[in-house]
């Protein structure tokens, strides 16, 4: 069994038969009173973040749950295929794990895929992906960084909003945390 003082960010925390990742934590010593530790967690099956507060030095308990990167490979249906790239076996995940993920996935992807019990808890993209613009109205003449935005699809199927002078078939950079334009790729 574990203590709060155990807590680092990436842990998994059980609490009431739910899985909690500790996004971030901080030990707190008031002036008065006893110290504790404020924790934002967000439950593993849900995506629901949440702030949860626990005295210093309490027991908790934690598992152990296995990362590993993976390559995705292909959609089946509304599956999709992963390969270990370090033991080259496949799994199959279900789309609704996957989740927003799968707006962003292209073949050959690396993700990093959590696992408990065998079970596929959620797939963890990279930051910021790099995706060609597949269709987006033309920008007219004037049109400049600063101002409006317009949509634009990607070629995953994605639709976000990028500024007015981008064109069709330029390569964007995408933050897959938010699904916000961050910048025009390089190359």
């Amino acid at each position: 069994m574990a203590t709060t003082n155990d807590i680092r960010n990436g842990t998994v925390i059980v609490e009431n038969g739910q899985l909690w990742s500790v996004l971030e934590f901080q030990h707190v010593k008031p002036g008065k009173g006893g110290a504790f530790v404020r924790t934002k967690q967000r439950n593993i099956s849900t995506g629901k973040v949440v702030d949860k507060t626990y005295n210093a030095g309490a027991k908790i308990e934690t598992t152990n749950v296995d990362r590993r990167d993976y390559q995705f490979l292909y959609r089946d249906g509304n599956d999709f295929v992963f390969m270990d790239t370090s033991e080259y076996e496949q799994i199959t995940v279900e789309g609704s794990v996957v989740g927003d993920a799968a707006k962003y996935l292209l073949e050959n992807q690396d993700v990093t895929i959590a696992m408990h019990d065998g079970a596929v808890l959620y797939v963890d993209m990279p930051a910021t992906v790099t995706l060609e613009i597949a269709y987006t109205e033309p920008g007219l003449q004037g049109d400049r960084s600063t101002g409006g935005t317009k949509p634009a699809t990607v070629e995953t199927g994605a639709e976000i909003q990028v500024p007015l002078f981008l064109e069709t078939g330029t390569r964007i950079k995408i933050d897959t945390r938010t699904g916000e334009y961050t910048g025009r790729a390089n190359g």
